[in-house]
């Protein structure tokens, strides 16, 4: 479905959908361009011609103002074709549509068809007839794609404003001989069919959704050049290959993963490749996990489960000592620090034994001397002190 945002009412102004921001049609804001010089004065005479002219779901084209209407950004327009006419909104004019021709490399030549005029309420309402054809057109070719057991999906249909040719947008994985299938269509309809193959993430772009990230597809709202994603940009940037985490809803892998790819292409230059283990007097030591804008890498080494975190300058430095021939002693450290004799701490022991033994013994025989010494002034026959009988002697 389409927005009413770039419709005009009886008055002549523009008439909005009313739903202040969230748009019930998926039309809203969806590859909106910003022109940056519509507030400078440009010279009439010298004003580009060609306009660029957006249908339904963002698709886009130019066509050439050959009548010199004054035309502005929302405008519709009657818009030339091969086999009658259509109606578009401007989406851009002036100088910026040149540059986007340039980008897009689309020749300023006579293979431009041009507008007619700008759009009546007549024609809108036309229009709007045929784009309520759509959906249930929709549903009645995919019956018959059905009944044709073609393998094919179709996605989308799209009418044009005169309601004489229709564009039938599908995905195949292979080739589709659809000549039967245009027959039934044609008769079906009564309209010029024109089958219209696109890729999955066109397909994406063009059913909308919501993404991982919370927010509408980029596929759907701005991005309109898709370009290759191979699995190596989600190695640089050390995701895991889990095939449900790295694809869209396309089946496709994300384009968002190309988004800060250069950042880590950048960034990797001062990483150095280890393709061995670090070899240390402790052991070899593999790489488990590199923080790649902090410059930090954890290593481990077999026996052991704890990872040891080195900067980017330590690596670089073991990695120049196993080019040499030579190991550290460890992953912290070149040299281990000297080390007490396990004999000389066993011989250090054995002396304070020895020197605390001879001291408790020499105690023990210092309290039993004393003890000697008191029994001795004790022992003795008794002396009596008493005075001598006078009467003897």
């Amino acid at each position: 479905m389409s927005c009413a945002c770039g419709t005009k009412n009886k008055e002549g102004k523009v008439a909005g959908c009313n739903n202040n921001g969230a748009c019930g049609t998926g039309g809203c804001n969806k590859m909106n361009v910003f022109d940056w010089l519509s507030n400078m004065d440009m010279p009439a005479n010298d004003r580009f011609d060609v306009a660029e002219v957006r249908f339904k779901n963002g698709r886009k084209d130019f066509y050439r103002n050959t009548e010199k209407i004054l035309l502005h950004t929302g405008d519709a327009v009657v818009i030339e074709t091969q086999t009658g006419h259509h109606i578009g909104h401007v989406s851009l004019q002036g100088e910026l549509v040149r540059l986007q021709m340039q980008k897009k490399k689309v020749a300023n030549d006579e293979t431009i068809k041009k507008i007619y005029r700008l759009a009546h309420a007549k024609d809108l309402e036309k229009m709007e007839e045929a784009r309520n054809r759509e959906l249930t057109s929709l549903y009645r070719s995919r019956e018959i794609i059905r009944e044709q057991k073609l393998a094919m999906k179709l996605s989308d249909v799209e009418f044009q404003a005169d309601n004489t040719k229709a564009v039938f947008y599908y995905s195949a994985d292979e080739r589709v001989d659809f000549r039967e299938l245009i027959k039934v269509l044609a008769t079906e309809f009564k309209v010029r069919v024109e089958m219209r193959q696109i890729s999955l993430r066109q397909e994406a772009g063009r059913l909308g959704g919501i993404g991982v990230c919370g927010r509408e597809l980029c596929c759907s709202t701005w991005l309109g050049d898709f370009k290759n994603v191979a699995t190596s940009a989600a190695r640089y940037q050390n995701l895991s290959l889990n095939p449900s985490k790295l694809s869209g809803q396309c089946g496709r892998l994300k384009c968002c993963l190309n988004y800060e790819l250069e950042s880590y292409m950048e960034a990797l230059k001062f990483i150095p490749d280890v393709e061995a283990p670090l070899l240390t007097e402790k052991g070899e030591a593999k790489l488990q996990k590199t923080d790649i804008f902090r410059q930090i890498m954890w290593f481990a080494y077999k026996e052991e489960n704890n990872w040891y975190a080195l900067n980017v300058a330590r690596v670089n430095e073991i990695l120049e000592l196993n080019k040499q021939g030579k190991k550290p002693a460890t992953l912290e450290m070149n040299e281990e620090e000297a080390k007490v004799p396990i004999a000389k701490l066993n011989s250090d022991l054995a002396n304070l034994d020895r020197k605390y033994k001879n001291r408790s013994k020499n105690k023990h025989r210092s309290k039993k001397g004393n003890s000697n010494n008191r029994g001795n002034r004790n022992s003795g026959p008794p002396q009596n002190n008493r005075p001598s009988n006078p009467r003897k002697g």
